[in-house]
């Protein structure tokens, strides 16, 4: 996609650290901590993905788990503690968001403890109806 400074977003999985992804879910995210590789992997292989790489080391991630056509679940964001602050985790989202596909979608969803301010920036705000969405937790 397009490179910010020395930084790069691209959505080339193929270009994409699997191993360091799993590093960081497992060891630094509120969310999954200890999740098995296989399921990262798994998760990555049926999402969207894109990345925020500099010098081809993966710094930043996010997916979109998607029928391309209706719906989609922005999961798994995240920007390395050491590039933090710099407006990253806007721009990959942003390039996200206006993906043409993306764009035309009917229904974004996204669970966050502490990012409401940088989703609040994109557009996201609170269901209109909380009352009709439940969830079903593996917990």
């Amino acid at each position: 996609m397009a490179a910010t400074n020395q930084y790069e977003i691209t959505t080339d999985r193929s270009r994409m650290d699997v191993a360091a992804i799993h590093e960081w879910l497992s060891t630094k995210s509120y969310w999954s901590v200890g999740i098995a590789f296989e399921r990262v992997k798994t998760a990555f292989d049926h999402s969207f993905v894109i990345g925020v790489l500099l010098d081809g080391q993966q710094v930043g991630y996010a997916r979109l788990v998607t029928d391309y056509a209706t719906f989609g679940y922005l999961a798994d964001v995240f920007i390395t503690e050491a590039h933090r602050g710099k407006g990253l985790s806007r721009k990959m989202l942003g390039q996200l968001l206006e993906l043409d596909w993306v764009k035309g979608l009917r229904r974004l969803m996204l669970a966050t403890a502490d990012a409401h301010g940088l989703y609040e920036q994109l557009g996201f705000t609170a269901p209109k109806k909380p009352e009709r969405w439940m969830e079903r937790s593996g917990l």
